[in-house]
């Protein structure tokens, strides 16, 4: 019997690029503006480790892009398991990647307070008031997400614009000031070439994570089908672009043995910029973490409502308020997450909150698997060159999820085996209508 097809959103208020800024917002959060001082004592030869990641992450947008070309379906990656594997299978990617989300927001909030400190240098030493600014953050973001897809998109375009000018302002200057010996020896560890490109690849994946956001609102989406794939590919090409050639930037400019030990590269770079230099990536940053939260809590309501739009959660978890944002959803999201970030200002209780943010980004890395191999049944027999560069996605995925541990990896999937009650307890019961 053919399953029923769930309701699609009439407010299609997502164009090309709300996409691509959702893609690229989430992208490109705090962790770039490190990125160059972490990859320094890899020498040149961590622009391999980028090529590697951007190309594997390029592999992947191909293979979210062609799922997406087939449905109009909200819900990205759950989206794509459901179809392709069934109920229980769609509902634990959902599950684990809307954890991921909630769990990355706060963490998220309290990079955007610490870079709020430089503005405000009282927060540096008062945690009460540093937890109520990344509260504050969330919370206003999230009422800007229930004011529904149109208020987001243009919040989260304007977010992206800005947070990618001071990357390319400092892009500009390594090419006017940049000095070419200031680049690093070409293996200054080293280490083997086998050795050296798998990590560098490892830390520079990292940043591409979140690709897969323009997928997740398809119902709020005009022209579904044509409009998110070509967001996600350009989005996922923008990002890949400015990071290789921010991070060049930034080599060039900042010597290799201050880089090595840099806790601000950005702002070293931007230096010769004059006093307000330091204070425009600072800026930057509080752009660009306040830009993926944006995303992250968008997301947050998107995933729970595609899930209830298939029956497999409750039915409130799909209400749209009179703007069309899946309003309890949001709340929910914001809730835990509110309720992570107050948990993590209380001593004892840090470590646990680094651990469940290492357990986010493998809960992020697994549907990109599943998606892969959902591609590879799809295009096995109709199409080899898609079943191929599949194929090649999933080796990549697989390559990045064993680089983040056996015990992070158990404990994902300790995760995923709570998801299976929450299954079969949430589920609508098939007499439940809309």
């Amino acid at each position: 019997m053919e399953k029923e097809k769930p309701e699609l959103l009439s407010h299609q208020s997502l164009g090309f690029w709300g996409c691509w800024s959702l893609s690229v917002g989430v992208m490109i959060g705090s962790g770039v503006f490190m990125l160059p001082a972490v990859l320094a004592p890899f020498g040149l030869l961590s622009f391999g480790g980028w090529l590697l990641s951007a190309g594997g992450a390029v592999l992947i947008a191909l293979v979210l892009a062609r799922l997406a070309g087939r449905t109009e379906r909200t819900g990205g990656p759950f989206a794509f398991a459901h179809d392709a594997f069934g109920d229980l299978t769609g509902f634990l990617i959902g599950w684990g990647y809307w954890i991921s989300v909630w769990i990355a927001t706060p963490t998220i909030a309290i990079a955007f307070v610490g870079y709020l400190t430089i503005f405000v240098p009282g927060l540096s030493e008062n945690p009460v008031l540093q937890a109520s600014s990344a509260l504050a953050l969330i919370w206003v973001l999230t009422l800007n997400a229930m004011r529904g897809a149109k208020d987001f998109a243009l919040t989260q375009v304007i977010m992206t614009v800005l947070k990618l000018l001071p990357l390319f302002a400092i892009i500009g200057l390594g090419l006017v000031a940049g000095q070419p010996e200031n680049l690093p020896s070409i293996n200054p560890s080293g280490g083997s070439l086998l050795s050296i490109l798998p990590a560098s690849a490892l830390l520079t994946m990292w940043a591409f994570l979140g690709m897969e956001a323009g997928t997740i609102p398809a119902g709020d989406v005009r022209d579904a089908e044509r409009t998110i794939p070509r967001a996600v590919i350009v989005g996922t090409i923008t990002v890949a672009t400015v990071y290789i050639a921010a991070t060049a930037a930034v080599m060039m400019l900042v010597p290799a043995d201050q880089l090595v030990n840099s806790t601000s590269p950005f702002a070293d770079a931007a230096q010769s910029l004059g006093r307000w230099g330091p204070s425009m990536i600072a800026l930057g940053a509080l752009l660009a973490t306040a830009g993926s939260i944006n995303g992250n809590i968008f997301i947050s309501g998107q995933m729970p409502m595609a899930m209830s739009l298939d029956k497999l959660a409750p039915k409130f978890l799909s209400r749209l308020n009179a703007t069309g944002a899946p309003q309890t959803s949001l709340l929910i999201g914001s809730t835990l997450s509110s309720i992570l970030l107050i948990t993590n200002y209380s001593r004892g209780l840090i470590g646990a909150f680094t651990f469940f943010l290492m357990m986010s980004t493998l809960t992020a890395l697994v549907p990109y698997l599943v998606s892969a191999i959902a591609e590879l049944k799809h295009s096995w027999r109709s199409g080899r060159a898609w079943a191929f560069i599949a194929m090649m996605a999933a080796l990549f995925s697989i390559f990045a999820i064993i680089g983040s541990g056996l015990e992070v990896i158990v404990w994902g999937l300790i995760l995923m085996i709570i998801g299976i009650p929450v299954y079969f307890l949430g589920r609508q019961k098939p007499d439940e209508t809309g």
